[in-house]
């Protein structure tokens, strides 16, 4: 597993983060978050952007609505949802459980592969879902509105596309996947703000 380095966070909340992969059990032993994990400048991991505006509310509301069934991981799988995504190289990223050392976890991403190709964002159709383990299984926790950007393998947009009226931002820059993406918490509680890239609530 490469090393991860230290980026600076560019949000409001001014505190550093540093990115990693984490692996649950030994049948993900040797999985990992990116094949080729190394990380430069990032963007925040939290990113709350008037969560409690009551049009934004709304709008994640339509989202629960529309990704209910997936507390299921079959449904998930029956829509084309998979573990992890296969880039343009063949190989597939994003496959284990992705967590920070000092900032939480994510979980595990399920990517849809026929909404990652199209480089458009449609709110109630998010690219991937993300569930994190616990002693009952996979629980589904969060969306994750995915764009591929001009730097990713295969390339997509050179401008941030947006969600629910917000920038969607690069995470994990070159020579990391480069995806634009914004995460909605909308299946579990995070101290760190409804669209925080990390929950302190979630391990792997």
């Amino acid at each position: 597993m490469p090393e991860d380095t230290d980026f600076d966070e560019q949000g409001r909340r001014g505190w550093k983060a540093r990115l990693g992969a984490g692996l649950a059990g030994p049948a993900l032993a040797g999985a990992m978050l990116f094949p080729f994990l190394a990380f430069g400048e990032g963007q925040a991991v939290a990113h709350d952007h008037g969560s409690g505006d009551e049009n934004v509310q709304a709008q994640l509301a339509e989202v629960r609505g529309a990704t209910a069934k997936y507390h299921r991981v079959d449904e998930a799988v029956a829509d084309g949802y998979e573990l992890g995504w296969v880039n343009g190289a063949g190989n597939r990223i994003v496959a284990g459980c992705v967590s920070s050392p000092t900032a939480g976890a994510m979980g595990f991403h399920y990517f849809n592969a026929a909404l990652m190709a199209d480089n458009a964002v449609d709110a109630l159709r998010p690219e991937v879902l993300v569930y994190a383990p616990s002693p009952d299984g996979l629980k589904l926790v969060a969306v994750e509105w995915v764009v591929r950007s001009a730097q990713s393998n295969p390339p997509g947009v050179s401008t941030p596309p947006s969600v629910l009226g917000m920038p969607m931002h690069i995470l994990v820059p070159p020579p990391g996947p480069a995806f634009y993406l914004t995460h909605a918490w909308i299946w579990a509680e995070n101290p760190a703000g409804m669209f925080a890239d990390f929950n302190p609530e979630v391990s792997c």
